[in-house]
């Protein structure tokens, strides 16, 4: 009898892609705000009528003070997360060497809320609590949410940050450096990166191509045409 492919044993498992490293969030973000903050300071300073040279200050001033802005955020945020963490996972491994009994308890209370056969659920507890380390994984998975041996680190979280966003802040200075003299140029080009940019996007989140890519380049046009109208008036 031949099995079904949707059937087979073999295709019932579906790999997952990594989720807990910390790179996607803040690249995202960095090649985001890259994008968007230097083609709308570029915007806001080309409204102004600024020289083309002028402009190029602007933008090179803005892509490096916004990359290590976006990494020290980033670190800060990501190391001040992971500190928290630590504490509480320390909170629940002394509690687990105080009042053992009561923390076996609570894991087996946890499982019987989902569906478990109390007594299965106990035992199951005990099993787990014999090796300390085990317990204590577990634990924090199941009442903290986390896994202590996959926290994201801080600096995956800020080289990614920093990467992205010069990446980002690069497009709409790139007409500039290769000789244009006016802003539509940059404008195009930052255009169809920010499409394509939420289109990427897109791959990792299961959206619509087409969605994630018109929400980025609306988004980035928006700020891009307030800046230049503010700029446009200041300059007058």
């Amino acid at each position: 009898m031949t099995v079904p492919a949707d059937h087979h044993p073999a295709a019932a498992h579906v790999g997952h892609r990594d989720v807990t490293g910390g790179w996607l969030r803040p690249a995202v973000f960095g090649i985001t705000d890259g994008l968007v903050s230097n083609t709308s300071l570029l915007a806001g300073v080309a409204g102004a009528g600024l020289s083309p040279h002028a402009i190029v200050l602007t933008g090179v001033a803005g892509l490096i003070g916004g990359a290590f802005s976006m990494a020290t955020g980033e670190f800060v945020s990501v190391a001040s997360q992971r500190e928290l963490t630590h504490a509480e996972i320390e909170i629940e491994k002394a509690e687990l060497k105080r009042v053992p009994s009561a923390e076996l308890a609570e894991l087996a209370a946890v499982y019987v809320s989902r569906g478990v056969e109390p007594g299965l659920a106990h035992e199951v507890a005990r099993q787990i609590s014999v090796d300390p380390e085990q317990a204590l994984r577990v634990h924090a998975m199941e009442e903290l949410g986390v896994d202590p041996d996959a926290l994201p680190s801080p600096w995956t979280a800020a080289s990614s940050s920093f990467v992205a966003f010069v990446l980002g802040a690069l497009v709409p200075l790139l007409p500039y450096l290769l000789g244009a003299d006016t802003f539509v140029a940059s404008v195009a080009l930052a255009a169809a990166s920010l499409f394509a940019a939420g289109v990427a996007v897109s791959r990792f989140t299961n959206r619509s191509a087409l969605y994630a890519g018109l929400r980025q380049l609306l988004l980035g046009a928006a700020a891009a045409g307030v800046t230049f109208l503010v700029g446009t008036a200041v300059g007058s």
